[in-house]
């Protein structure tokens, strides 16, 4: 062919039809799943239900079947028209697991690796093989290919293991257990469970992608992955945090310049986990890790991330969910069933089971193994690749939603009805109105902590001061202790302990505590308890949490002219929350 000679294969340019049809879709589908999504969330239910449900009626389930024309003029079975909505869906998906890796605390697991390790694991391979037994004698007609039996089973028992952190996140904080070592426990747990998991599942899309378990690229692809990951999280991090520290240093404008290094970095794990063989979605979840961990990277930054990716991109995702299956033709009893009981019943008693290993106390065992059920967006996600890739059929995956969905729901109630049976206690004893300290001079986190552990050794004999100190400080060093709006409860327990003491604080010029809302804090609790006590500390933390949760209350702690009227108003909250629970 001469250099002059051009060559034009056939051309689909975007039409203004093309681009009007998309903008409405994208219109419709981010309007009424945010909307139905607040809705949804004022009841304490999971947004995504109703993400998915705006997709089920406009999809082939409810609106293909009552209003055919109307449904195929909007959502057209059109190749250019679905590619649109399908990329923007993928860009949903692919942020979506940045967004996750940037909450995904594992340094912080790892250093609780010796319980949370253990849960994790016999979280992740008690529910594999709980589920993958029934499977492989599941009826051929429920398999894409009878041939890949193994495969098939391989990938389901994975996505069984999968639990949902940000649901289980979102259900701690509004039990107010977040903050408390048990809810700490959880959490770690749930972190090395999402990377394990994760790493399992993108060895295993790779595999699906030959069509079966070729044991001879297994060594290859799985030293890739670890080397990917090992490096990422150890070198790669620091890196990392380099980079954002240049950032602060050149004074670049932000959040702007850290989200635009968060999103390069996300795109370049996604080819590099692409050209190893494996799927891009760990490589933007590995880089949103990377940069989660660094210091330098404020809440804020954080929180503008968070709010971009849930409130636009992940929404449009779920939605489009939808318009792709018809949960009508494609629901079995028998295989939502199944799938419900395996994968609730086997995450369960893979986390409890974990619990007893690590000899949890009994109030314990129940919150962690309630906290490891909801399946929600990951199992979602996952199963949404597996059926992409032909592993699963769709009636397998509409029973995956079906679990994914039913789990976050019930989580709530499980883990509150967990509560009730805690011991109920008076907590007001606990806060003695002799240990106030509403002067509190320091003027940063560590002098403070200082400060209020010297308060509590002057008011509890025999405390030693050193220990009480390093004890709260490697808590605070663990995870954070602001519950925001001003307010933090640095907390510890300690062997030597046989009651719990509770220091209550007052800074009048706030003290930066790394707190969600950017708020410096102002109202500081010192919560010790015994070691072998962890009721007291969940009961203690829930109830402060919980008297300090409207402006009124807290200004009432703020302008509080004396400790007599301080501690009169905190005994009121106290009292008042009390008894809403």
């Amino acid at each position: 062919m001469s250099p002059g000679t051009q060559t034009h294969g056939p051309l689909h340019p975007l039409t203004e039809q093309n681009l009007l049809l998309f903008l409405l879709q994208v219109l419709i589908l981010l309007g009424c799943a945010r909307g139905l999504g607040l809705l949804f969330a004022r009841f304490g239910q999971p947004s995504i239900t109703a993400e998915i449900l705006v997709g089920i009626f406009f999809g082939p389930t409810v609106l293909g079947r009552l209003w055919p024309g109307l449904q195929q003029a909007i959502f057209p079975a059109d190749a250019i028209q679905q590619t649109m909505l399908e990329a923007v869906a993928w860009l949903g998906i692919l942020f979506f697991l940045l967004d996750t890796g940037l909450e995904t605390d594992f340094a912080t697991a790892w250093r609780q690796r010796h319980s949370a390790l253990v849960i994790s694991l016999s979280d992740i391979f008690i529910p594999m093989l709980i589920a993958f037994v029934p499977c492989m004698l599941l009826p051929a007609k429920y398999l894409v290919d009878p041939q890949q039996r193994v495969l098939f089973s391989v990938f389901v028992a994975t996505i069984m293991t999968i639990s949902a952190l940000p649901v289980t996140a979102r259900v701690l904080q509004e039990l107010d257990l977040y903050r408390t070592d048990t809810g700490l426990l959880i959490i770690c747990a749930l972190t090395i469970n999402d990377v394990a998991g994760w790493l399992i599942f993108a060895v295993l899309l790779s595999f699906a992608a030959e069509g079966t378990l070729d044991a001879t690229t297994i060594p290859v692809i799985l030293a890739a992955t670890f080397l990917f990951a090992f490096v990422s999280l150890t070198a790669g991090k620091r890196m990392t945090n380099a980079v954002l520290e240049r950032f602060r240093k050149w004074e670049l404008p932000e959040p702007g310049s850290s989200l635009t290094f968060l999103c390069l970095l996300g795109l370049l794990g996604g080819i590099i986990t692409t050209w190893i063989g494996i799927h891009a979605l760990f490589g933007f979840f590995i880089a949103g890790i990377m940069v989660g961990e660094s210091r330098a990277l404020t809440e804020n930054t954080r929180h503008v991330m968070h709010q971009m990716v849930r409130a636009v991109l992940v929404p449009l995702f779920f939605a489009t969910i939808g318009l792709k299956v018809d949960f009508v033709s494609n629901f079995n009893l028998l295989l939502v069933l199944l799938l419900l009981v395996v994968g609730i019943g086997g995450r369960f008693l893979g986390a409890w089971i974990g619990a007893v290993w690590t000899r949890q106390p009994n109030v314990n065992r129940q919150l962690i193994g309630a906290a490891h059920t909801p399946g929600g967006e990951m199992q979602i996600v996952i199963g949404m690749l597996a059926m992409e890739y032909g592993v699963i059929t769709e009636a397998v995956y509409v029973a995956i939603i079906f679990g994914a969905v039913t789990s976050s729901i019930a989580l709530g109630p499980w883990m509150r009805r967990a509560l009730q049976r805690l011991r109920v206690r008076s907590v007001r004893e606990c806060f003695p109105a002799d240990a106030l300290h509403l002067d509190l001079r320091a003027r940063d986190r560590a002098g403070a902590l200082r400060e209020l552990c010297e308060v509590a050794a002057l008011h509890t004999p025999g405390l030693d001061l050193a220990a009480a100190h390093a004890a709260v400080a490697a808590r605070e060093e663990a995870m954070g202790t602001s519950l925001g709006h001003g307010v933090a409860v640095p907390h510890a327990r300690m062997d030597e302990l046989k009651s719990a003491v509770v220091v209550s604080a007052r800074s009048k010029e706030g003290i930066d505590w790394n707190a969600p809302d950017g708020q410096p804090a102002k109202l500081l609790f010192l919560v010790l308890t015994p070691t072998h006590d962890a009721e007291m500390q969940i009961h203690i933390l829930a109830k402060v949490a919980a008297a300090l949760r409207t402006e009124e209350q807290r200004k009432a702690l703020f302008e509080a002219p004396t400790p007599e009227v301080f501690y009169r108003a905190l005994c009121r909250g106290l009292e008042d929350a009390a008894k809403k629970t």
